[in-house]
């Protein structure tokens, strides 16, 4: 059976309950897939937006690893599987195993989670207004296309399925360019329905999206996050124009914007992509060495990666600086910030307005303790340098190097370590996913 039908097969069952096994699903924290779709109360609205929020953090470390590891930010050294610096070091990826299922499977839970909430929402008997109902598809829809953007990040040309709603009859898979299309619309057409969804939210929004806990302060993630897609899609006027509606702010704090929360408390988790310092080799995130050897003389982001007491070796790789962007394993991670949403505005205006890009790269550069950019401004040079920025400004949250060189043709850049290593643009479609 396809490896998605297995998933919501599973959410069909009586009551979610959150599984050892997390590539097999998600979790709602109590309604019943039936009550939820068929009748959606308020209170199992707020049960059912909470656990979205909730599965959206599901491997959420499994799939940044490998994107980071695909892009040389760091190795990720665990003894007990040597997969880490073969297969994603090697470019031999295999189709039936953890990082190629899991991500995949985790996302789309939460997609499952999404969809049920909304066929519920529009089956509801329960006392909604209509402006409450349009918040609710906004917000959701928003969440919605994140994880597929997710997803579409790990598959490029082998391309998603955007219709998943039913399991026995999955939609097609659609390439790269028709899928960010899609996510776009999705995203256009959620931005409609938070335009018209009043003053509040009929459900309760977790404290890592305290920003954004309104419909009109909800509708500038959405734009943020359409303008990712568009900065992906090369509409550079888009971008710009999206960027104006979000919550971009050239003199604010770079850290602004939306997280994922954890906690050690009842059924919550901790932070996955929290390592102790010095740890060893049966589980650590090893900066790869050319991060500090091709930093900027006074760049204070090379704090991110902290110098061990003694190096680490393993699978003839060696590091000295452990990655250590969380310091606790209850910190917050984030899903977008405006130090991302500076450097987009910087993309976007690297054609039309090379001024307009050095000014927005000025803004990190000089929050990193380094000079204004005084190099050449041709499209070329401005790419090179945009893309340094974001390595460093983005090291080890999302992945984002490799999405990054893969969108400019530029993994070729990536250093290969060992004799026999290589690149790669895509993970394989899961083989359980008939195509």
């Amino acid at each position: 059976m396809k490896i998605l039908k297995n998933i919501f097969m599973l959410l069909l069952s009586s009551v979610l309950m959150l599984s050892c096994e997390v590539e097999d699903g998600s979790n709602l924290n109590g309604p019943t897939t039936d009550t939820i779709s068929e009748d959606l109360s308020r209170a199992e609205l707020v049960q059912a937006m909470s656990g979205v929020l909730a599965d959206m953090r599901t491997r959420l470390g499994t799939q940044v690893d490998v994107q980071a590891v695909a892009g040389r930010e760091y190795w990720r050294f665990q003894s007990s599987d040597p997969r880490w610096t073969a297969d994603l070091l090697t470019g031999t990826l295999d189709d039936n195993t953890f990082y190629t299922t899991v991500p995949y499977a985790s996302r789309y839970g939460t997609v499952k989670d999404i969809n049920l909430l909304l066929e519920g929402l529009t089956n509801s008997s329960a006392d909604f207004t209509d402006t409450e109902r349009a918040a609710t598809r906004g917000f959701a829809n928003t969440l919605k296309a994140h994880e597929l953007l997710m997803v579409l990040n790990l598959q490029f040309q082998n391309g998603i399925r955007l219709d998943v709603s039913d399991p026995n009859n999955l939609g097609p898979f659609v390439g790269y360019d028709e899928a960010l299309t899609a996510i776009f619309d999705m995203l256009t057409t959620a931005a409609t329905d938070l335009s018209n969804g009043g003053a509040d939210f009929p459900f309760t929004i977790p404290e890592g999206f305290d920003g954004f806990n309104t419909p009109t302060a909800f509708l500038e993630f959405n734009n943020a996050l359409a303008a990712r897609v568009e900065a992906y899609r090369g509409n550079y006027t888009s971008v710009l124009t999206l960027l104006g509606n979000s919550f971009m702010d050239m003199a604010g704090d770079l850290n602004a914007g939306a997280y994922f929360t954890f906690s050690l408390t009842g059924a919550d988790v901790a932070n996955p992509l929290f390592f102790a310092l010095n740890s060893t080799g049966a589980n650590a995130r090893i900066a790869h060495p050319s991060f500090i050897t091709d930093a900027e003389a006074g760049d204070t982001r090379v704090g991110k990666a902290v110098m061990r007491t003694a190096s680490l070796t393993q699978s003839n790789l060696t590091g000295d600086h452990d990655v250590f962007i969380y310091d606790s394993n209850v910190a917050p991670v984030a899903v977008m910030r405006n130090e991302e949403l500076i450097l987009l505005a910087a993309e976007a205006n690297h054609i039309a307005d090379p001024v307009a890009a050095v000014a927005a790269i000025d803004v990190v550069r000089i929050a990193a303790g380094l000079p204004g950019y005084t190099g050449g401004t041709t499209p070329a040079e401005l790419v090179t340098e945009i893309l340094n920025q974001r390595r460093y400004s983005l090291f080890a949250e999302g992945g984002h190097r490799w999405i990054d060189l893969r969108r400019f043709n530029r993994l070729g850049d990536l250093p290969l370590d060992r004799s026999g290593d290589a690149t790669f643009e895509q993970f394989p479609t899961p083989a359980n996913e008939n195509r």
